[in-house]
């Protein structure tokens, strides 16, 4: 099973894909989707669903799996920015006839640490752990992209139970 793991953003969309092979993962893939905060916002949409349609036509996931929409943002416009990528990823992988999960932010990081209070470097050295790497190269972004893949790994191992 592959799983691609989506950190959605309008400026900066990390993604990372995962192939299931035996219960052990690996990592075929992970970078970012980029668009020029100067366009548009129609074009910067434009980039973020011809960027991410490229992704699922070349690697062909079987699920994709995205974080929800934290509900209590400082700052409501930065909730409707997010709104809008994840309704062209929504969109993106309707088209193509895949499936998406959600998960929140705090059963991501309880699925890889144990902690839904975990930090960012703690869910990035598990990660690392897990996919016998050294170090996610890329931004932030791509690091929280493998942590919602390795989430629905983990969520679908053990049953939908976590």
């Amino acid at each position: 099973m592959k799983i691609l793991g989506v950190d959605p953003g309008l400026q900066v969309t990390g993604y990372g894909l995962l192939d299931n092979q035996y219960g052990n993962p690996v990592l075929i893939e992970a970078g970012v989707i980029r668009s020029v905060s100067k366009q548009p916002l129609e074009q910067r949409l434009l980039d973020l669903y011809t960027g991410l349609n490229a992704i699922l036509t070349e690697f062909r996931p079987d699920v994709l799996s995205v974080e929800e929409l934290y509900s209590h943002y400082n700052h409501p416009r930065t909730a409707v920015i997010m709104g809008h990528a994840r309704g062209i990823i929504f969109l993106t992988s309707g088209m193509q006839g895949i499936p998406v999960f959600s998960y929140s932010a705090t059963r991501i990081k309880k699925s890889l640490t144990g902690s839904g209070h975990a930090s960012k470097d703690q869910i990035a050295r598990m990660i690392c752990r897990v996919l016998q790497c050294e170090k996610i190269k890329g931004p932030g972004d791509v690091t929280d992209a493998l942590a919602a893949a390795l989430c629905h790994l983990n969520v679908i191992s053990h049953g939908g139970i976590l």
